[in-house]
């Protein structure tokens, strides 16, 4: 799409000014691409009608050879039509888009690059090829259908020059026939593939939104791609019952033997046949394009545009910003009708391949709670689609008849609990193949039920009043803050003075109130210290980043706790800062920049992985006997592509076995803490750490390492439930195992250098 039209999309939201010219809209380019399309079919079947141009070699074939006229009428009349009549379904879609408010996705030199990047992955199905047997099976349809386009366009082309300019024969027209009998034949395996995975070997996921319509797409391109191989077979089958020599046309290696199966048939029978499978491959292919705009097909132009959109102006990790609350003049917040997702946020849902990869890896949805990532994307369309103002508009997959919308409210369709279920793990967002943005959707409608309807769970009403009263979500004392660091040598500085150390560490409240993790704060006081760190706490004055009260949607108690932080660190001059917890990692690095908070912001685990490779921290020594599996934290992989610091650390220990997980890296799954979850309880379902906890035990680890509190705690719990002890399963983060190691080094070295027994005076 051209950034011209991009701007526009970006920016229609907003009042017109008084005598404002009228600007072409996005949906005006769907009727001029089609129109346009329209008018050179029309015209190409015209205009040979008047230049009478034709080869006359041999080694070629005519366009519409044994075709009667009328049937060529029919096909420039209709076809023409149907394109136009395409563009003006596809512009009531696109007019549907701007219902949306404004995002900002303009095309700049900055992005140009990554935006040419995203789009090529989409069109050379490279994000579909994650799932090997899944991506081969659309590439060989897409690609496909894609030459064959280019063989017949070339075809039509070929029919408009002169004889003279002719290039349609000989040997370029055998290594015709062959490119487009080969892309024939890829695409109608890719076809046969796909109803046998559908109505056959039925996945999972696919099996539960399969509809009516998903087996008439799939007969109406398998009539094309057999029905092409039909009028190929006999068109030669009827040259060759006249007496011409077709042996040139051996190089149709599906098409001419093919034609020998009929040989000896009479010439009437052939060419009744051959005409019939003319008209069903016109039929076949004009019912494809009615199909287009109409039904899930539309994502052929959608989903590559939608990928084109990917780049956006803020980390991936950070939430949708929104002005200071306690300034705004806005009166409603977060997403309760259409009209409160963004542009592309309904580009969306259009661009929706019905896939289920979301789903399959939706850990709420695994363990049996309400939420199907994929149902969001599907319910907001259909909404969207119901209460369009502009045609008749289908919802992205067809609904069962005894649904009715009758509004354009969000929760007509989508219910609390399945809003609330989301674990903000992110790893819809991340498996989609085609970028659609699912979280953003639900955390936008939690703003909403929390900020306008105070609609969440009770828990998590204990968890806003601990974070407003007491500062952190414990509801603990903020003057204990700093009482894990009483026997250790750590400086706690004044708020109020110049910051004159080179790191802050910031330790969280989970660090500093729970007893499981203060554990690993001691560990990486511990660590710094040996590394000889620079490194300052901030102790009492430290309060919750609020990533808690902002991934559930209470907007204002979030900048209730940032704004201080915020400020109290500006003031002292801080640049950068450890964090323990990659929840407050992505707040403090992604977040608090919409806020003014700008800092050089680290994970530990980056940190020590820093540490160690500089030989700052020197662990020569450190061993462990120990079968050891990470669990990757979301907030610090799928938000911050974090995955390998942990593991080069964990990989740093001499005498470790290290084993993975099946799930693991992009697609590991989560602890069920993210998105304020830990402070809400699991009623519903096999509970989200439970699982994973099962998983981990299976790879026979005696450790299980972490990086996120969050992580620890769930995973610890879920090991014990399992009835597994610290004996045969220690969880724990990578700062305490590494500190066990150096630990363990330095006993099995003083061991050995200790004298034998007995030599004393000997």
């Amino acid at each position: 799409m051209p950034t011209s039209v991009v701007s526009d999309m970006s920016t229609h939201a907003a009042p017109p000014a008084e005598k404002t010219p009228k600007r072409f809209r996005p949906y005006q380019l769907s009727i001029a691409i089609g129109v346009g399309m329209g008018t050179f079919t029309l015209f190409s079947g015209i205009i040979p009608q008047f230049t009478k141009w034709h080869g006359t070699s041999e080694m070629s074939r005519e366009v519409f050879e044994g075709i009667p006229g009328p049937l060529q009428a029919a096909f420039y009349t209709i076809l023409p039509a149907m394109l136009i009549w395409g563009s003006f379904k596809f512009a009531d879609r696109m007019r549907n888009w701007e219902r949306g408010a404004p995002d900002r996705r303009r095309t700049t030199p900055k992005n140009a690059k990554r935006r040419l990047a995203d789009y090529r992955a989409g069109v050379y199905m490279r994000t579909l090829l994650r799932d090997s047997a899944a991506g081969l099976m659309h590439s060989m349809m897409y690609f496909g259908f894609l030459i064959l386009l280019g063989v017949t366009t070339v075809l039509e082309v070929d029919h408009q020059l002169p004889e003279s300019l002719k290039f349609l024969h000989g040997g370029v027209y055998q290594g015709y026939v062959m490119v487009g009998d080969f892309a024939g034949l890829m695409f109608t395996i890719g076809v046969v593939w796909a109803i046998i995975r559908r109505y056959v070997q039925r996945p999972y996921r696919i099996r539960i939104k399969t509809k009516a319509e998903h087996g008439i797409i799939l007969g109406c391109m398998l009539l094309i791609g057999l029905s092409g191989f039909g009028a190929e077979m006999f068109r030669i089958a009827v040259s060759t019952a006249e007496g011409k020599n077709m042996a040139f046309e051996s190089w149709s290696f599906i098409g001419y033997p093919l034609s020998q199966l009929v040989d000896g048939a009479s010439l009437h029978a052939l060419e009744n046949w051959h005409q019939a499978m003319w008209v069903s491959h016109v039929i076949a292919f004009i019912g494809f394009l009615a199909l287009l705009p109409l039904t899930m097909l539309r994502h052929i132009f959608t989903s590559p545009l939608n990928m084109y959109l990917k780049d956006r102006d803020r980390p991936k990790g950070a939430m949708r910003a929104m002005p200071n609350l306690t300034e705004t003049s806005l009166e409603t917040f977060g997403a309760a009708v259409v009209e409160d997702f963004t542009w592309k946020q309904l580009l969306d849902t259009d661009s929706c391949t019905m896939c289920g990869r979301c789903t399959s890896v939706c850990p709420a949805h695994a363990t049996g709670k309400p939420l199907d990532p994929r149902e969001i994307v599907l319910k907001t369309g259909e909404i969207m689609a119901a209460t369009a103002a502009h045609g008749s508009v289908t919802p992205p997959l067809s609904i069962d008849s005894e649904i009715k919308i009758g509004a354009n409210s969000l929760f007509e369709r989508i219910t609390a609990e399945e809003v609330w279920s989301c674990t903000t793990c992110r790893a819809c967002d991340e498996i989609c193949p085609v970028n659609i943005e699912i979280l953003d959707k639900i955390l936008d409608m939690r703003r909403y039920l929390s900020l306008m309807e105070s609609n969440f769970p009770a828990e998590l009403g204990n968890a806003y009043r601990a974070m407003e009263n007491q500062g952190n979500p414990w509801g603990m004392n903020q003057d204990d803050r700093a009482d894990w660091a009483k026997d250790l040598n750590v400086d706690v500085v004044d708020p109020g003075a110049a910051f004159n150390h080179e790191y802050l560490y910031w330790v969280g409240c989970a660090g500093s109130f729970d007893d499981k993790n203060k554990k690993v704060t001691q560990a990486m006081a511990k660590l710094l210290e040996r590394a000889d760190i620079d490194v300052a706490i901030l102790g009492p004055s430290e309060m919750c980043t609020g990533d808690s009260a902002r991934r559930s949607g209470n907007e204002y108690l979030f900048q209730m706790l940032a704004l201080p932080n915020i400020e109290m660190l500006n003031g002292m001059g801080v640049k950068k800062i450890i964090t323990q917890c990659p929840h407050c990692f992505n707040t403090l690095k992604n977040e608090y920049p919409q806020l003014g908070g700008n800092y050089e912001v680290i994970h530990h685990s980056e940190f020590l992985e820093h540490l160690i490779d500089t030989g700052k921290l020197d662990i020569r020594n450190a061993s462990l006997e120990d079968r050891i599996t990470y669990h990757d934290s979301c907030y610090l992989g799928r938000h911050n592509d974090v995955y390998m610091a942990p593991r080069k650390i964990v990989g740093s220990i001499k005498g470790v076995q290290i084993v993975e997980m099946p799930r693991n890296g992009t697609q590991g799954m989560c602890c069920g803490a993210g998105g304020a979850r830990m402070w809400m309880e699991e009623s519903i379902g096999t509970k989200v750490n439970d699982e994973r906890a099962q998983e981990a035990i299976s790879t026979g680890a005696s450790r299980v390492a972490t990086a996120c509190p969050f992580c620890y705690i769930m995973l610890d719990d879920g090991v014990k439930a399992a009835g597994k002890e610290e004996s045969d399963v220690k969880v724990a983060d990578i700062a305490i195992h590494l500190l066990d190691a150096l630990e363990n080094g330095e006993r099995n070295l003083a061991n050995q250098n200790a004298p034998l027994a007995g030599s004393v005076g000997e």
